[in-house]
This record gives structure tokens, C-alpha cells and sequence, in this order.
């Protein structure tokens, strides 16, 4: 694994050298965008779950539909 070995000293370099590259205010503006754009991929991923669910529920229902009309014309 790549990052089996990374400790607390090496995370402290990390953040240090990202603040000397990118400066302590543009650090907190990538937080954010970085934990909104996690939110989204999570609400995305729910709602596609939700989705998947009703047309499997919907299927389920024509299915059943189906057979009924099927047994209803023997």
C-alpha cells in the first residue's frame, strides 16, 4: 500500500509545504471545495441507490401486472 507508513511528522510536512505553496487563505478554500465536492458525490451516489431501488420496484410491479393479465386471458 502507498501510504501504510505516513505518520503524524510526515503529515505536518505535507500541510506545511501545501501552505508555503498555496498560502494559509487559499488552504481553507480548498477544504471547502474539496468537502462540498465530497457531499455531492455522496448525495449523488444516494440518489442514484434511490433510483435504482424505485425502477426495480416499478419492474417488480409490470412484472406482476403481466402475469395477471397473462393469467387472466388462459
Amino acid at each position: 500500500m502507498l501510504f501504510r507508513n505516513l505518520g503524524v511528522p510526515e503529515l505536518i510536512l505535507i500541510l506545511v509545504i501545501a501552505i508555503l505553496i498555496f498560502g494559509p487563505g487559499r488552504i481553507g478554500k480548498i477544504g471547502a471545495e474539496l468537502g462540498k465536492g465530497i457531499r455531492g458525490f455522496k448525495e449523488g451516489v444516494s440518489d442514484g441507490e434511490g433510483k435504482k431501488e424505485e425502477t426495480e420496484e416499478e419492474t417488480a410491479e409490470e412484472t406482476q401486472e403481466e402475469t395477471t393479465e397473462e393469467q387472466e386471458n388462459t
